[in-house]
C-alpha cells in the first residue's frame, strides 16, 4: 500500500512538474515548448493538465462541502473557501461555469443531490446536460416539432452550411405546428404578425439553435 501511494504521489508531482514547465515555455516570454534549452522526455510536453484542473477544482469543493456541513461555521471562513473554489473555475467556459454556480447554489439551499462518488466536474456536466434537454423540450413544445427529429439533426454534426443535407432540416420544418408557432411570436412581441414573418422568424431560430447546441428560447408564460 505505501509502495501504491508513493507512486501515486509521484505521478502527481510530475504532472505537477509538467503544467509548470509547460506554463514556462508558452507565457509572456514569447518562449515556445519549439525551443525548449534543454531536451527531456517528450510525452513531458505532452501531458494533458486538464486534469490537474479538475482534481484542484474537486478538492476545493469537497474543502467547501466540510466546511459548510460543520455546526457554528465562520460565515467569513466559509466565503473564503467557497471563493478559492471560484477561482478554480478558470479552465471551465462561461457555459460551465453558469452551471457549476446553479449547482452551487443548490448545495448551499439544500436542494441539490449530493452522492459522494461523483466529482463536482461531473456535478457541472450533469447539470449542463439536463439543462440542454429541457431547452430542447421546451422549444420542441413551443413549435409542436417532432423533438426526435430534432435531437437527431442536433447530434449529426451539422452546420450551417451542410444543415438540409439530404432535406433533414426541411423535414423537420414540416413537423412545425403553424398555429402554435404563430402564438408563441406573437405572445413573445405582443403584436400580430403575419405568416411569411413568422416563416422566417422560426427558420432563423431553429437553425440558430440546432447549429449552437440550443439555448433557452424567449418564455412567453
Amino acid at each position: 500500500m505505501t509502495g501504491l501511494y508513493s507512486q501515486v504521489k509521484l505521478n502527481q508531482q510530475f504532472i505537477i512538474l509538467a503544467l509548470r514547465y509547460k506554463e514556462l515555455f508558452t507565457g509572456s516570454s514569447g518562449n515556445t515548448l519549439d525551443n525548449v534549452p534543454f531536451e527531456i522526455a517528450g510525452y513531458l510536453t505532452q501531458i494533458d493538465t486538464g486534469v490537474i484542473d479538475a482534481d484542484f477544482m474537486n478538492s476545493r469543493f469537497d474543502k467547501f462541502l466540510k466546511m459548510l456541513r460543520q455546526d457554528g461555521v465562520d460565515k467569513d471562513q466559509l466565503q473564503l473557501t467557497l471563493d478559492d473554489l471560484h477561482k478554480s473555475f478558470a479552465s471551465l467556459t462561461q457555459e460551465e461555469q453558469k452551471y457549476a454556480n446553479i449547482f452551487l447554489h443548490g448545495v448551499q439551499s439544500g436542494n441539490a443531490t449530493l452522492e459522494s462518488s461523483k466529482t463536482f466536474r461531473e456535478y457541472i456536466t450533469e447539470y449542463q446536460f439536463k439543462a440542454k434537454n429541457a431547452e430542447i423540450t421546451h422549444i420542441s413544445q413551443a413549435f409542436g416539432l417532432d423533438e426526435v427529429k430534432l435531437r437527431n439533426l442536433m447530434i449529426s454534426g451539422i452546420s450551417e452550411y451542410n444543415i438540409n443535407e439530404y432535406g433533414r432540416f426541411d423535414d423537420l420544418k414540416n413537423t412545425i405546428d403553424k398555429t402554435k408557432t404563430m402564438e408563441y411570436f406573437e405572445k413573445l412581441e405582443g403584436a400580430k404578425i403575419p405568416a411569411f414573418k413568422i416563416n422566417i422568424k422560426v427558420h432563423n431560430l431553429l437553425q440558430k439553435f440546432i447549429i449552437n447546441g440550443g439555448f433557452e428560447i424567449g418564455n412567453t408564460n
